[in-house]
This record gives structure tokens, sequence and C-alpha cells, in this order.
């Protein structure tokens, strides 16, 4: 019993799932290779037969050479459009195959709340490593379809003629794909790194340009260099590992084909001449048995020689689908709804309502408040770092699925089809604002709704941040903010929702980091957006911004009952 749980635990092959109309062409693909594969005896006959009856006149092959050449264009032709005809269809599929992961990638990752995986990594796997797919599928997946079947294939039509030479090959055959296998280990490891290694080359380039300013004005172009440098170095190290594998397998594979060919023309050579009279079933080994065999050997190792030269794009092609598999269990459950743009419900209440919910967030399971308000009202989440605030709001927002409990928002449970509708009838002040590298007045009304936006600004007293640029709205403060601080970022999303007439604001930790003055300004926002009849609902420990509005929560910090550390 013990044996059987460790082969469950470990872990399993990394798989292609294909489209049904992927598998489909990648199917016939194979078959029609396969195909032209059975053409080639047919083509070394027509060889054999005109060759023996140049070299035997008095012979039945005598006089048919026009015939034999005949055959010989035909199967070619016919073997070419074999040839092409699957090659349009696995690339076909192949193509296919990577749009479609990489837009379903994009939309799953749309709608997830990480931070374990870096937008320069997310980057590398869709614009770098997905890729490696395609030829995994257009050359290793067919090259295996083939290995399967004509090797095989061509034993038995040579096994009748010479069990000699039918055993040569028999033994040498074999030894390639088991040293293959030994290979593929290094090959692997060798591989994952270098996936490893492109991902943090991208990280590390997003970063520096990001941090491109800052390097200027302490004067680390210089180390900046460097590290790009070091990080390149150590790509091209990487590569080069993965390459010498390649290389090598390819080495060992010619090596055991060559000496099974050598072996077979020897034995073939000496039985023409007389000096070996054993192999060919009790009788002498003829001119066209021996040429047709000469011809079929290196065939026979022709499948195993595409196997070997697709065997990094199968380890690439494995590494990548290995590092999308452990992306995806470790990735959180995506927001609720489809994250689209839809109208608010007009004249829907913005109510709130929270009873016995639990989430899971970090690892833990923890249990949330319970929370019921409406508009015109201010409630306060009260609690230590780590207590579930931050989580509370993520609920709220439908950025968190809650595992346990009930929410509901403008009166209406809160799930995939409720989400966006809910979402349009609100808005989030992050404690970090993320600001897109369009303009300010892009920003703040981003659909290009119109509206009173100096009303807006006013409201949010940021009017004064706004003259103080250097474009006034038509600035672009970039993914970064560059030119405002974190207090005017937060007040220019309080702008912004004030501006699209969000009926409920959810504000994570407005006040923090901030000096007396800064924050006195968000807590008047804040207060006069609920006397507007706005639902205003901010996690926070400052107390300002507790006795400014209405009520406050206290958050648990202990998980839910009966979970600890996940």
């Amino acid at each position: 019993m013990a044996r059987r749980k460790d082969t469950q635990d470990r872990p399993s092959k990394p798989r292609l799932e294909l489209e049904p109309s992927e598998a489909r062409k990648t199917r016939l693909a194979g078959r029609l290779w396969v195909l032209a594969g059975f053409l080639w005896p047919v083509q070394a006959g027509a060889v054999a037969w005109a060759i023996s009856g140049w070299a035997e006149p008095e012979s039945v092959f005598a006089g048919q050479t026009a015939l034999c050449v005949l055959i010989f264009i035909v199967a070619g032709a016919l073997r070419a459009l074999l040839d092409h005809r699957a090659a349009r269809l696995v690339y076909v599929a192949a193509d296919s195959a990577v749009h479609r992961m990489r837009a379903g990638f994009l939309n799953r990752e749309g709608r997830r709340l990480r931070d374990d995986v870096s937008s320069a990594e997310m980057a590398a796997l869709l614009t770098q490593k997905l890729p490696l797919l395609a030829p995994y599928i257009t050359r290793f997946r067919p090259a295996m379809a083939r290995v399967r079947v004509l090797p095989l294939l061509f034993l038995v039509i040579i096994a009748p003629m010479s069990w000699i030479a039918a055993i040569v090959l028999l033994v040498a055959g074999p030894l390639i794909p088991i040293f293959m296998a030994l290979i593929g280990m290094a090959a692997k490891e060798a591989s994952e790194k270098q996936m490893a290694e492109i991902g943090d080359m991208n990280r590390l380039l997003i970063d520096r340009i990001t941090a491109l300013p800052d390097l200027r004005l302490l004067n680390a172009e210089a180390r900046s260099r460097a590290d790009f440098e070091a990080a390149a170095e150590n790509l091209r190290g990487r590569t080069m590992a993965v390459l010498r594998i390649a290389f090598l397998s390819s080495t060992v594979l010619e090596l055991f084909s060559a000496i099974g060919v050598a072996l077979v023309a020897v034995y073939v050579g000496f039985s023409l001449l007389g000096e070996i009279t054993i192999g060919a079933w009790g009788t002498p080994l003829s001119l066209y048995e021996g040429v047709f065999i000469l011809l079929m050997a290196p065939e026979f190792f022709q499948p195993l020689r595409d196997m070997a030269a697709a065997w990094h794009d199968k380890v690439a092609g494995e590494a990548v689908l290995a590092e999308i598999e452990a992306m995806e269990a470790a990735a959180p459950e995506p927001v609720l709804g489809q994250a689209a743009l839809v109208a608010a419900s007009g004249g829907a209440s913005a109510t709130v309502f929270m009873s016995g919910v639990t989430a899971r967030r970090g690892g833990r399971l923890i249990r949330l408040p319970d929370i019921d308000t409406g508009p015109g009202q201010g409630i306060v989440l009260r609690g230590p770092s780590g207590a579930g605030k931050s989580t509370t709001l993520d609920v709220i927002a439908g950025l968190v699925r809650a595992e346990t409990g009930e929410v509901r928002v403008a009166g209406v449970p809160l799930d995939e089809d409720s989400a966006d509708g809910w979402r349009a009838q609100m808005a989030l002040v992050p404690q970090s604002v993320h600001m897109p590298d369009v303009t300010l007045r892009q920003f703040l009304d981003p659909h290009g709704r119109g509206g009173d936006i100096d009303g807006a600004l006013e409201r949010a007293h940021a009017r004064q941040i706004v003259n103080a640029l250097p474009d006034g709205l038509d600035t672009r403060l970039g993914e970064s903010g560059a030119g405002v601080s974190g207090g005017e970022a937060r007040r220019l999303m309080l702008a912004r929702a004030f501006l699209r007439g969000a009926d409920v604001i959810l504000a994570d930790e407005p006040t923090a980091d901030l000096d007396a003055r800064t924050a006195g300004l968000i807590i008047d926002a804040l207060k006069g957006a609920v006397a507007a009849g706005t639902c205003v609902i901010v996690a926070s420990h400052d107390p300002r911004l507790i006795e400014a509005l209405d009520a406050v929560i206290d958050v648990d910090p202990q998980p839910a009952a009966g979970e600890g550390a996940v």
C-alpha cells in the first residue's frame, strides 16, 4: 500500500491539452506522415529493381527501367504531397494552440489578484516561452508517431529477406531511445534553468526601466549596465548548456545509426561477394535484396533521427508546460464576474451586507466581520495589520471570493452575474495607486463620458495638484505616478470616484504614511462623500479618520474556526 501511495504522490508529467479540432489535425498529420513513410519501400524496391536489371540482363528485372523510374517518381510525388499536407495541418494546429493558450492565460490572469509572479515573468512566459510549444507540436509529436510505426514496419519487410540484417537493426535501434532518455534527464534540468533565467532577465529589464529616473539621479548607470551584462552572460551560459546537450543527443544518435547502417552494409557486401552464406533463410542474398536492404537501413533510423533532432523541442516544451502548471496550481481564484465594462444599475440601492463570511488570503482562512450599511453611511474597519481589513474590502469589491457566508450588495447576492454591475457602482481607492501611462484627463475619465472634472477635483481637494503639473490635465503621469506624491495620487483617485458618481467608495488605508495636512484633506473629502449620500467603507486605524466617520467595526485577526495556517 505504501508503494502505491508513493506512485500516486509522484509528480505527473506535464501534458499538453489540445482542443478537439487541434487534436484531430495533429492525429491526421501523424497518420499522413506515417503513410508517406510507407511509400519509401516502394521507391526503394523500384531502385533495387532497376539496378538488378542493369547488372543482370538475363534476370526477370531486365528491361524495366522506364517502369521503375515511373514508379519512383509517382511514389515520390505522392510522398511529397502527403508530407506537405501533414506539415500544413500540424502547423495550423500548433499556431491555433499557442494563440488559444495565450488568450486564455491572459483572460484568466487578468481576473486574478496575485503578487507571486511579476509582470516581467508573465511577459516572458507569454512572448518567449509559450511559442516553444509550437516546435514541440510540429516536430516532436509527429516524430513520435513515426517512431511507433515505421521502424517496426521496415523490420517486418526486411526480415523475410535477411534475418541477420533485421537483428542488426533490431539491436542498434533501441539503443538510441535508451541513451536519449538518459540524456533527457540532464536536458530537462538545463532547459528549466534556461526558462527561469529568461524570466529573471525580463524582470531585471522592467525593474531597471521603471527605475531609470532614479538610476540617473543616483549616477548608477554603470552599475545597472554591469547587472545587465551579468544577467545576459548567465542567460548565454544557460542557453549554451541546453545547446550542448542538444548536440550531444544528435551525436549519440548519429553514432548508433552509423554503426547500424555500416554493419548492414558490411553484411550485404560480403554476402553478395559470397563470403557470407548465412542470414538469408538458406538461400544466397540476391542483388535485388541486397540493394533493397541497403536502401532501407538508413530509412529505418530516419524516424529515430527525427525524434532525436526534436528531443530538445520536447524538453523545452515540457519545461514550459511544467511552469504553466505550477503557475496555475499556485494561482488564486479569479475575481468574480468577467471583468467586463457594464453600465451602472440605475437607481440601485448602494447597500452592503456581510454575514458569517470567511475568505482565504495568504494561505489562511480568516473570519471577516459582519457588515450592514447603506447610502450616506461611513464605516471604518479597525484592526492590526494582517487582521483582514484589506481582504474585507476585496470581498466587497468581488476581487476575492468568499469561502462561506453571505455577501449581498445593492440588495442582491454578490456572484458571477452581479459582480460587474456592482463594480460599476463603486470605486476602490488602494493604498498604493498604480497609474496607467495616459494623461491625467484620461485617468480621471477613462471612458470619455464627460462630466464636471473641476467639481470632482474640488470635492477631492485636488485642484491644486493639477495646477502644479506642467501641462495640467494633459500631463502624462506614467505607471509610477511620477510628479505626484502618494497622498496626491489617492486624492486623484477620490476625484475619479466623484466624477463617475460612485455610490460606494472603498478606501484602503487612505491616510497611511501621510503628513497631517494631506491626511486631513483626504478625511475631509471622505466626510463630504458621506454627506453627499455615498456609502464609504474605509480600512484604517487612524484615530482622526475613526472619529470623522459614523461607525467602527473591529476586525478580529484570528483565523476562522477550525482553521490555522494552510
